[in-house]
């Protein structure tokens, strides 16, 4: 790459209009970056949901979602199918390895969906998850000035927010819904043979419109349209009814049998800190600025603040701001700091100056290639560049010190010879050095899964910055020095440092067993420091917004839940911990995407100063004395709002299988009730653990065929008794509203299904002459995975040492639970995933090791020297192990990543040295032993720099309060510890391990 320092010093100018130009680019790249929480990753997860209404979870199990399961399963690389039948509708999901191509498996799936043989009118729908699947905004919308909210939320917020490039999807609950309701006269019904099936027939009948072929008029042809409409509600009243199965019963009309008029329901409640409110949810598409998309909703909704006002309840954009703000404050903090230490050691400013100009070029630079491969300003990217901040500068350090040190040794002028010549002498230690950390980075492709996806942008980042950096200084740096220096500052004499450094290596050299057998035992003592670090995924964090949520007998109705959700929404206006709520009753239950009446759904969010884990028990406990005095059957549950994101695998999930559901359910109450009572374990779920009865009307189907009845008339009739009919949409004095058909009275008991008459071609028959009507219990959902039918037990581990807590508790449930015959049991969790990824993390570092190996050997061409650099490496977990414990940070993937990046950043140091080592062997025919003091006495001062600088640049990164995230306090502590320790020790022992490597020719050295 000497060539490009050649080209430099001759084209300054033009490097300089190129630095210009790619500033620009930068500049104009960084702003165009879309910002986002995370990684703009789509997980290989298909989710298929199918809707059979009035379907019971056993008729939807077995018409549905049985026979899609058998189809699914020979779908191409199908990694776990889980299943789930509830009433009228059947979820499954299906995860796929991360190479999956997701339009060929989407494909496979829409065909087997066709090929099932499903029920006739069952609706599908195919679904993809990824972070744009998540909400960004929740806002509560409040009426001002009796203005009608609704209409005005229909006909022109919607229509305007659908209008912003990169919306998905809004919806907003707690709307009403006009119905045109018919409400038939049952007795008059009964009395002329008809139900409610044949009203709905008669009354579609009267609304059609078909082509009826064309006429040939003066050589035109005309098309002829037949059509029939009912246009105004008076047309439907006089709508004539005739029954089918008693030919002799007289026709009549509509309103002569029922009462015809426009209701108003409400299917969903929404409210806003007890107040009545319209609560909409956004989604935005997976690639769009999530940031940007905020801004201009919020915009649209600003523009009707003369019409309304809004209380945003979840707004993930300002998470994003803070996550990002918070970042781009530690990286310019660590820019800050890495340049005090520059200047301390180089003790010039505008040498600092000329050291550090590569930071912002490098991350502009960066930028540029970001922009191109469209990937977003996310914590991703942004903590790659606060992590890189330290070690770009590295090479420019490098450079502009060595460019000093041979200026001042030949006390001649700065000229572009001179700066060529010192340039190039260490051009292939930052080469090797730069690439050497650069191919660190490759082996992350290894590590599979969702972890690998995340850490893509990270690496990518790290990578694009240090190529620039070395760039960068082999280009500007040498035309800065030129320009900045016509004569360089007086070097201090040879300090106490040095001297004592010098002394050091000689000592070390003559006590080379002794150096070797106190830095293992020093190796080996940090390894006790294991144990007590504790093991997880991801640190903890607290969220300051809740997810809580009660759940009442399956059968209760919207009003009911209404009301116990008043008393619970008291009692949380009364807690000074508690900012907002929003609430959401009969709305989507936040786990199945169900709508369910009995269900109350509650945002909460809370105050900064908030010990979550020590409030969430005092309010499930307060939520509990409401709930359970009013229903003691009522489920609760409280937990904090997921951030999305990778896994924290923090979890443990005890798996119980059994064809017995009765068995299983009680196995299930046993399991949970043994993990509740552990400290270790929070927000325990069991997803098999509810019945409902259920009325089973079992026909005879000898006397159904005597009478000529069928099992779907008697269907029909039953489904006339229980619910309203949905006649579809109908257009009626210019307004198009839902028609519904119900009886004026619904029946309520079981006695009054036995009271139903059924209309035979004999004439109406007792339903109980023809079927057996007996009330029973069922289960409320079927659970399955991979085709078998289980419950599942799970639990969030508080703790950071997942792994221990997860085995206690998998063997406390297999060794103290005395499980019902005919039950196995799988235990598993997050810490499953964990020991994989960090397997896979632990061959990517033997990997890069590898590499790095490979690299040193392509460069120096010697098979010893790659080993004497990479033996710095053995004793980086002593600092590391050490900094974590004195931080109290747990073996975590951010640590597992900062070892990784430091196999590049601690060679990085040995090269240096073991390269001038080299050329005074090579260039100055220097030994062996007199090579290792020169080199170690003229490379301290760079090396300490560029480790003071990556060190200083991480200090904020360790000292931030954030946690929880891939890229965190971990990672920085690791990296700190290691490189000091890395550092002292290399200046020592990289002597020591050359001469043992050349211990023939140090011998036959001093023997002469």
């Amino acid at each position: 790459m000497g060539f490009l320092t050649r080209f430099s010093l001759k084209n300054a100018f033009a490097v300089f209009i190129i630095s210009f130009l790619l500033i620009l680019g930068g500049l104009y790249s960084f702003t165009r970056l879309k910002v986002d929480l995370l990684p703009n990753i789509e997980f290989p997860q298909l989710s298929v949901e199918v809707i059979y209404p009035g379907a019971s979870p056993q008729d939807i199990n077995e018409q549905v979602t049985e026979k899609l399961e058998t189809k699914f399963k020979g779908i191409d690389g199908l990694k776990k199918l889980q299943s789930s039948s509830f009433e009228s509708i059947s979820i499954i999901n299906l995860e796929f390895p991360f190479d999956t191509e997701l339009d060929d498996a989407e494909q496979q799936v829409n065909s087997f969906i066709k090929e099932a043989g499903l029920p006739e009118n069952v609706q599908t729908n195919v679904n993809r998850f990824s972070f744009g699947t998540f909400p960004i905004f929740n806002i509560s919308l409040f009426a001002k000035d009796n203005q009608d909210l609704e209409n005005l939320v229909n006909e022109e917020i919607i229509p305007e927010l659908n209008k912003i490039q990169g919306i998905n999807s809004v919806s907003v609950g707690g709307m009403t819904e006009d119905i045109l309701q018919i409400t038939i006269d049952q007795d008059k019904a009964t009395q002329l043979g008809l139900n409610l099936n044949e009203i709905k027939e008669t009354i579609n009948a009267k609304k059609f419109s078909f082509p009826a072929g064309n006429l040939t008029e003066n050589e035109i042809q005309v098309p002829v349209r037949v059509q029939e409409k009912i246009e105004e509600i008076n047309e439907l009243e006089n709508l004539v009814i005739q029954s089918k199965f008693v030919p002799n019963a007289p026709p009549v009309k509509l309103g002569d049998i029922a009462s015809i008029e426009v209701v108003t329901e409400k299917p969903e409640i929404t409210r806003y800190n007890e107040k009545e409110s319209l609560s909409m949810a956004i989604t935005k598409k997976q690639d769009a600025n999530t940031v940007e998309v905020a801004e201009k909703v919020l915009a649209v909704i600003n523009s009707y603040d003369d019409r309304l006002e809004y209380a945003i309840g979840f707004d993930s954009a300002e998470g994003i701001e803070k996550s990002v703000n918070t970042l781009v404050k530690e990286g310019l903090l660590g820019a800050l700091f890495a340049s005090i230490a520059v200047l301390i050691f180089l003790k010039n400013f505008r040498a600092t100056i000329i050291a550090i100009v590569s930071i912002p070029l490098s991350l502009l630079i960066s930028s540029i290639f970001l922009n191109q491969l469209d990937i977003s300003l996310n914590i991703m990217t942004l903590g790659g560049m606060a992590v890189a901040v330290g070690r770009v500068v590295d090479d420019s350090i490098v450079v502009i010190e060595n460019i000093f040190r041979r200026v001042r040794k030949t006390n001649k002028a700065m000229t572009d010879d001179l700066i060529q010549d010192s340039t190039k002498e260490i051009l292939k230690a930052i080469t090797s050095s730069t690439i050497t950390t650069v191919v660190v980075f490759l082996p992350l492709g290894l590590v599979g899964g969702i972890t690998g996806e995340f850490f893509l942008p990270f690496a990518l980042t790290i990578v694009f910055s240090l190529l620039a950096s070395l760039i960068v200084a082999v280009t500007i740096v040498p035309i800065l020095a030129k320009f900045s220096f016509k004569k360089v500052p007086k070097e201090e004499k040879e300090g106490a440092l040095q001297r004592a450094y010098g002394a050091s290596i000689k000592w070390s050299l003559n006590h080379k067993a002794l150096v070797i057998f106190l830095s293992i035992a020093l190796l080996a003592g940090s390894g006790f420091l294991v144990k007590g670090l504790g093991f997880t995924f991801i640190p903890n964090e607290e969220q300051k917004l809740l997810v809580a949520t009660f759940q009442l007998p399956s059968s209760t109705t919207l009003e009911k839940t209404n009301e116990v959700s008043v008393e619970v929404e008291n009692m949380f206006a009364e807690q000074k911990e508690i900012n907002d709520v929003t609430v959401g009753i009969g709305s989507r239950d936040f786990q199945t995407g169900l709508k369910r009446q009995n269900q109350a759904n509650y945002f909460i969010s809370l105050g900064d100063g908030v010990s979550v884990s020590e409030f969430i028990p005092e309010l499930e406990k307060e939520m509990e004395e409401i709930v359970l005095s009013i229903e003691p059957d009522a489920k609760i549950g409280i937990q904090e709002q997921s951030t999305g994101g990778p896994p924290s695998n923090s979890n443990v999930n005890i798996d119980l299988y059994s064809t017995d559901l009765t068995a299983l359910q009680d196995a299930a109450a046993r399991v949970e009730d043994y993990m509740m009572k552990q400290d270790d374990l929070k927000y325990v779920s069991n997803n098999f653990s509810e019945k409902q009865k259920q009325v089973i009307v079992d026909i005879d189907p000898e006397k159904s065929a005597q009478l000529g009845i069928s099992g779907f008339q008697i269907l029909g009739t039953i489904t006339d008794k229980t619910k309203p009919v949905d006649a579809g949409l109908m257009k009626l004095g210019g307004e198009e509203r839902r028609v519904s058909i119900t009886y004026d009275e619904k029946s309520e008991t079981i006695e009054d299904l036995k009271n139903t008459v059924i209309f035979t071609q004999q004439g109406p028959v007792p339903i109980t002459e023809i079927a057996n009507i007996t009330e029973t219990e069922a289960f409320t959902s079927i659970q399955k995975l991979d085709g078998k039918i289980f419950a599942r037990v799970s639990a969030q581990i508080d703790s950071n040492d997942i792994r221990t807590v997860s085995n206690t508790v998998i063997n406390g449930v297999q060794n103290d639970i005395d499980l019902p015959d005919g039950v196995s049991l799988e235990g598993g969790g997050g810490s499953d995933e964990t020991i994989e990824t960090f397997t896979q993390l632990g061959i990517a570092m033997i990997v890069a090791i590898g590499l790095v190996y490979l690299t040193m050997l392509i460069t120096f061409g010697q098979a010893r020297i790659p080993f004497i650099i990479l033996s710095s490496l053995i004793f980086v977990p002593i600092g590391s192990l050490l900094g974590l414990w004195i931080a109290d940070e747990p073996m975590s993937v951010s640590v597992m990543i900062g070892l990784l990046m430091l196999i590049g950043i601690v060679t990085t140091n040995a090269i240096v040295m073991v390269d001038r080592i080299g050329q005074n062997r090579t260039e100055k025919g220097m030994p062996i032993r007199e090579a290792l003091v020169e080199a170690g006495i003229t490379r301290l001062r760079p090396i300490l720099m560029t480790a003071f600088a990556t060190i200083a640049a991480l200090i904020p990164l360790a000292l931030t309060t954030s946690s929880g995230t891939l890229i965190s306090k971990g990672l920085a502590v690791t990296v700190i510890g290691g490189l000091t320790s890395s550092t002292l020790l290399t200046l020592i022992l990289i002597p020591v391990i050359y001469e043992v490597f050349f211990f023939r020719q140090v011998k036959k050295e001093r023997s002469m």
